[in-house]
């Protein structure tokens, strides 16, 4: 989860470090710090909290400076939120700096060991016992720092990116990474490293993406070593070329980037749909898939695995698939499927659905899963990233950066991938029309404008979020394709707002729920008049029976739920396997008008961080 930055090169390092820091925040802000080499000795400074306190802080310090440098910004794992757990750690001696992102399981055993060989520790962090094995190997086997680096490596078990400076080699980093993300941006006489791109694009475009069990030893006006961790073996790293550009990251003058991009969904669409989808020719072009079409046909099953709000997609399109392909799928939670010893067969389908492509608990099912034989299909935002390079195929969504810890565009642009795989899917099967699969097509093709009506709604939504500040509980209900966005609604509003919240199936109300229900209780119901509409209509009215408050979101024209409801957002109508892209805008407005309005942090909510990469 945390980000790590560093710098290697002729400026000075500490501004460049942290206005990384500043964009990898999004990645944990439990604390932050930097360590620079002035020239005599690896000076530091670091805080818990936000980037912003220890920005504060090195106002007051005028001796970190210098042209090597690492920092860090923290999600917690090992040791509480101080300023003594925070990153970089020290070695005993002081020489040794290093940041981490990942855990290290037997910390605890090495920590022992260490204690036994005369070392003490500050802090509860496994980094720090992870940089003290460093210097231990270092001295006593008398080796340079890159050596002891990928000694040590080789004799703890976990996941870790890390970044390592040493007094005695003030040109050099070494990084190496095994199951974190971490790249290293090449410039013109410099270098730098990031956990993702975002903190060097406006220096480089020329990247390299550590593999897991790669090791790098950067060093000043001199070549960078590439090793395996595993056998000292040489390795020849590929340059990735950038096409992020730096106004990408900005908010470009929305309040929150989580409301830049929420309003960015319909560009993120049709972005995932350029080139894919050709309405006049009635074509769907997914080389992806086109590729391994056989496979598609040819599968018992396809399971899907994923986390959060991806979670929630594979949902979705668990509807998509079964209802417009025919396929059985399953989904998965991926932090479970490895723990219960799924069945999978060697002809079965894996979709593995990430926002980053970095998410730990998704790549070890994606590992379990190629195990077993099968075939891995990748579904993320970020090119290059672990998921996509362990992946047989996939896809990427094109959705452009999201740093907004709480998914919004990443959502809509999964359900845009696997909705041109269900029906794609359809079709390579024969079992619809051709008249149908147009309709499938040009609906998908006009689903940008929709979004974009959807989002209208705002200001109505504003005005009811007003209304509802003091709820301490409420219920999402949704039936057919929108139980899924209940649940996902019922999740924005927890993540941004604290405030407890459930999704539900609307039918599974009256077997618990609705004995929640009272005046104090908001519910929210997606009553589109597509999916059981007169169903949902008397699961509206058991809830009025009871004096529970309604916000209901109907299509557009919607008179009955008018009638009941407390307040109605209207949405464009549209089939019914188009609803949840529509349907879910309104509840992430919602969601965000409320945090809002309660003065809470939007894009870095409390105790969570945009990708998560340990289990």
């Amino acid at each position: 989860m945390c980000g790590i930055v560093g710098y290697l090169g002729e400026k000075d390092s500490l501004p460049i470090i942290l206005n990384g820091l500043k964009r990898l925040e999004y990645r944990g802000y439990d604390s932050a710090g930097i360590a620079v080499y002035n020239g005599k000795t690896i000076a530091s400074c670091k805080s818990k909290g936000k980037i912003s306190k220890l920005e504060k802080q090195l106002e007051k310090r005028n001796n970190i400076t210098g042209g090597v440098g690492i920092g860090h910004t923290r999600w917690a794992t090992h040791g509480e939120p101080n300023d003594i757990n925070a990153h970089p750690q020290f070695s005993n001696s002081k020489k040794l700096c290093l940041v981490h992102n990942g855990i290290i399981e037997n910390y605890s055993t090495i920590k022992q060991k260490l204690i036994k060989e005369g070392f003490s520790f500050a802090s509860e962090t496994d980094t720090e016992v992870l940089v003290n094995l460093i210097e231990f190997v270092k001295n006593k086997n008398e080796v340079k720092l890159g050596e002891a680096v990928q000694i040590a490596l080789n004799q703890v078990i976990g996941a870790y990116a890390i970044a390592v400076i040493d007094v005695e080699k003030p040109d050099e980093i070494v990084v190496a990474k095994l199951g974190s993300p971490l790249c290293i941006g090449i410039g013109n006489d410099e270098h730098f490293i990031g956990s993702d791109v975002t903190p060097f694009i406006e220096y480089t475009k020329d990247v390299v993406y550590l593999e897991d069990g790669e090791l790098a030893i950067i060093r000043n006006h001199k070549e960078t070593f590439f090793r395996k961790i595993s056998d000292d073996s040489s390795i020849s790293p590929t340059v990735s070329k950038l096409e992020l550009s730096l106004d990408k990251i900005e908010k470009q003058g929305f309040d929150h980037y989580m409301l830049k991009e929420i309003y960015e969904q319909p560009k993120a669409i049709k972005d995932t749909l350029r080139g894919r989808l050709n309405t006049s020719k009635a074509i769907i072009k997914m080389s992806g898939m086109d590729d391994y079409i056989n496979k598609f046909l040819s599968a018992k099953k396809i399971t899907i695995v994923a986390c959060g709000t991806s979670w929630h997609s594979a949902l979705v399109a668990e509807y998509m698939f079964e209802k417009i392909a025919r396929t059985p799928v399953e989904v998965e939670y991926a932090s479970e499927f490895r723990y219960r010893d799924p069945i999978i067969e060697g002809d079965d389908i894996v979709i593995a659905i990430s926002q980053s492509g970095e998410t730990a608990d998704t790549l070890a099912a994606i590992k379990l899963a190629k195990s077993k034989g099968a075939f891995i299909y990748g579904i993320c935002n970020v090119v290059g990233s672990s998921i996509a390079r362990e992946s047989d195929s996939g896809s990427y969504t094109h959705a452009g950066p999201e740093i907004g810890v709480a998914s919004t565009k990443a959502f809509t642009t999964q359900m845009t991938v696997l909705y041109l795989m269900a029906v794609k899917l359809s079709r390579s099967k024969g079992i619809i029309s051709e008249k149908l699969f147009r309709k499938y097509i040009l609906e998908i093709a006009n689903i940008d404008k929709k979004v974009h009506e959807a989002l209208s709604t705002n200001n109505q939504v504003k005005k009811i979020a007003k209304k509802f500040l003091s709820a301490n509980n409420c219920l999402y209900l949704g039936r057919g394709y929108n139980f899924p966005i209940a649940l996902e609604g019922a999740l924005k509003l927890k993540e941004i707002s604290y405030i407890h919240a459930e999704g539900y199936p609307a039918a599974e109300m009256k077997h618990g729920p609705i004995a929640l229900i009272d005046k104090d209780m908001p519910t929210i119901v997606i009553a589109t008049n597509k999916i059981n509409y007169d169903k949902i209509v008397s699961n509206i009215q058991e809830i009025k029976s009871r004096k529970g408050k309604i916000i209901a979101v109907v299509s557009k024209g919607d008179q009955e739920v008018k009638k009941i409801a407390d307040h109605v957002i209207e949405v464009p109508d549209s089939i019914e396997s188009i609803t949840p892209f529509i349907t879910v805008i309104p509840l992430q407005l919602l969601s965000y008008h409320i945090a809002v309005m309660l003065k809470k942090d939007v894009d870095q909510p409390r105790n969570l961080a945009k990708s998560v990469t340990v289990e």
